[in-house]
């Protein structure tokens, strides 16, 4: 260290001077590197087989069969996410539409379970199914021949997913590759746009209707009970008067936080009861993340005096609510 040098100049020093700007373990990227390049492989001699075969349902049977990678390589030519694959099996063990369950031959592969205690399949499961049974193998190959044409799944998956299940994709066509290109290129966007939001939804529904409201923390509780307070998503029509108190929960995943936040939720139901007896505490809870929680989600719904979803149903539901309760 030279002389009027800082033991901190020096450590600052270490740190621009020997900056390696990214970091990769070298053996861990070549090891990676050919996982790469096997997916590459397989989706070449896949492509050569539907090119002189045609296209035919069987070929990726096989793949998923007889390739250690092939479901990895069939999601990476739709560009469908392996934990999208995960939540829609979730969503087919849990419904009980007909012709989804018969697209995916449900019967031959899915054990009757008790909805309370549901829990997603990890992929060890998911591909000991696809190795061990072959009519679970089948209705993944359906699901991604035919499963953009069912009705069901058209009104539950969003657009942007629903679009990579294309048969055009399985063909190779080269508009279909390049849609998946973008979509996975633009996935992080689009999940991070405001728009694609329950709660701006929500706030669109509360313009429309000429409602005003506020968000954050209710002055009484911020005043009185700074501990156990939280923030409130809306608050109808203000802070110091509310008359109707939302929050919005809509979860695509499921987790031990499910539970805490039930709880949580119970004990604001206790505080709103306590400095705003006439206000309406109301809940958005939504999504499978929730179906499969029966537990918490009885908890859950028990904190709220009325709890609705995103269903076109609930929401004239709540457009009639917001009207009754404001005049």
């Amino acid at each position: 260290m030279t002389a009027g040098q800082t033991d901190n100049d020096r450590k600052f020093k270490t740190v621009i001077d020997k900056n390696t700007f990214y970091f990769y373990n070298p053996v861990f990227g070549e090891k990676y590197e050919s996982y790469i390049n096997s997916l590459d492989e397989t989706l070449l001699v896949l492509k050569n087989q539907v090119e002189t075969q045609g296209l035919k349902q069987s070929i990726f049977e096989n793949l998923l069969l007889e390739k250690e990678n092939g479901l990895r390589a069939l999601l990476a030519l739709t560009g469908f996410a392996n934990e999208s694959l995960k939540r829609l099996i979730t969503v087919v063990r849990v419904s009980n539409n007909m012709e989804l369950s018969k697209l995916l031959c449900k019967e031959k592969w899915a054990n009757v379970e008790d909805a309370d205690v549901i829990k997603e399949w990890g992929d060890s499961k998911i591909l000991t199914l696809i190795k061990n049974n072959k009519y679970f193998r089948k209705g993944i190959i359906n699901l991604f021949f035919e499963g953009g044409a069912t009705p069901f799944l058209a009104q539950t998956l969003p657009l942007f997913e629903l679009k990579k299940l294309s048969i055009s994709k399985l063909k190779f066509e080269i508009p279909a590759l390049i849609d998946s290109l973008v979509r996975y290129k633009e996935k992080g966007s689009y999940s991070g746009q405001a728009e694609n939001n329950p709660e701006y939804f929500i706030a669109e529904m509360l313009h429309e209707n000429e409602i005003t409201f506020e968000k954050g923390d209710l002055t009484e509780l911020f005043e009185k009970e700074p501990v156990e307070k939280r923030t409130m998503d809306f608050i109808i029509p203000n802070k110091k008067f509310p008359k109707i108190i939302i929050e919005s929960s809509f979860l695509v995943t499921t987790s031990s936080a499910q539970g805490d936040k039930s709880k949580t939720e119970g004990n604001i139901k206790k505080l709103i009861s306590k400095y705003y007896p006439k206000a309406k505490f109301i809940g958005f809870v939504d999504g499978i993340g929730w179906y499969v929680r029966k537990g918490d989600l009885r908890r859950m719904v028990s904190a709220y005096d009325d709890v609705f979803t995103f269903h076109k149903n609930e929401i004239e539901r709540f457009r009639l609510f917001l009207k009754r309760t404001i005049k």
